[in-house]
């Protein structure tokens, strides 16, 4: 299903062979760390027409803000690349032109990038035939552009840490998060009931009823889920025997401790910046399991035939309509609202730079 906001809808357009219309592209830079609306700032960049052996020129469609994006902007991310440096890492763009080495890509592939760092917010990429992944050209650009961090993140989690059956059950805080989303989505095609954590909010019932839609079997607010009323809910259900964490603290510890014996804990991430604890009996008497999870590490520890197989099902899940990925297209020049809208929280939708 494409789901795009009203204000700006994607053009799906057949795709035309490597005419050069363009001199110059640009790009979203940065030579400093800091917030990204105070170091960022829109360049321009002559285009090359010689390519190297090895080397595929990106037209680029669109390219997505995500949390480890700012992050790395702001220099907290374990990985960030070589300063100056263009922001993004996550993207799809169409092959315009290839050196005369490349075998496996050619002119008109839509393609995205195969590791991070290669810097996606821009309207032209060049990099190596390793640096991009081929997906299905019948996947709308902007869900393209969405499809390797948070769905994939959500899809290893559900598969590969626990041996889920149709009744089983899930629990997660970050529910309202772009993997959060993917994870009730993909739960809900496995016949996998979720138990779904979301903070405290104004707009409490409002996230209830999106997320019921989306398929969460059980949509709670952080105090909710802590309540006498609350636990009761959830002991209603089949224990839990996976548990997602994005945020840490004592989000965690509520996720943790609703988990049936030998559960696994999965962290992915840490939003409050809060360190996680873990009780002593967790460990001991209820054999639970505590692990980490990060896509770009399995990305690395995986080759392209098994990350094209991966990409394949998500894929699949957006043409059947069991993954909707909400999405708000924007310009680069409107780029400091885009980081203020992205700061401020659960929108619905995830903020996406298109080139036009």
């Amino acid at each position: 299903m494409l789901s795009l906001a009203p204000a700006r809808h994607a053009l799906l357009r057949a795709f035309s062979p490597p005419v050069f219309r363009f001199v110059h592209g640009m790009k979203l830079e940065y030579s400093g760390h800091g917030e990204p609306e105070d170091v960022l700032r829109v360049t321009s960049f002559p285009l090359t027409t010689k390519l190297e052996k090895d080397q595929v020129m990106v037209q680029m469609e669109a390219a997505p803000v995500n949390p480890s994006d700012i992050n790395q902007i702001q220099g907290t991310y374990p990985k960030k690349p070589e300063l100056p440096a263009t922001g993004g890492n996550e993207g799809s763009g169409r092959v315009v032109n290839i050196g005369e080495g490349v075998r496996v890509l050619k002119p008109g592939d839509r393609v995205i990038p195969s590791r991070s760092c290669l810097g996606t917010w821009r309207t032209h990429l060049v990099g190596s035939e390793d640096d991009l992944l081929r997906v299905p050209s019948d996947i709308p650009s902007v869900l393209a552009a969405t499809m390797s961090v948070n769905p994939c993140t959500a899809l290893r989690m559900l598969e590969d840490f626990e041996t889920l059956k149709e009744g089983d059950t899930i629990i997660q805080n970050g529910s309202n998060s772009g993997v959060g989303q993917a994870v009730i989505q993909i739960a809900r095609t496995k016949g996998v009931n979720s138990v779904c954590i979301v903070r405290d909010r104004e707009d409490l019932a409002e996230t209830e009823e999106y997320l019921t839609k989306l398929g969460a079997s059980l949509v709670l607010s952080e105090s909710q889920a802590t309540s006498p009323d609350g636990r009761e809910m959830i002991k209603a259900m089949k224990k839990p025997s996976l548990g997602l964490n994005c945020v840490g603290g004592r989000s965690a510890l509520t996720v943790m401790r609703n988990l049936a014996n030998h559960g696994t804990m999965v962290t992915y991430g840490g939003m409050s910046r809060k360190p996680l604890t873990v009780p002593t009996g967790s460990l001991i008497f209820n054999d639970i399991k505590v692990v980490g999870f990060w896509m770009t590490r399995w990305n690395e520890m995986h080759d392209r035939m098994e990350r094209e197989e991966m990409l394949s099902t998500i894929a699949d899940l957006i043409r059947t309509g069991n993954l909707e990925l909400k999405v708000e297209t924007n310009r680069i020049e409107d780029f400091s609202r885009v980081f203020e809208t992205t700061k401020a929280g659960f929108t619905g939708y995830k903020q996406v730079f298109q080139f036009e």
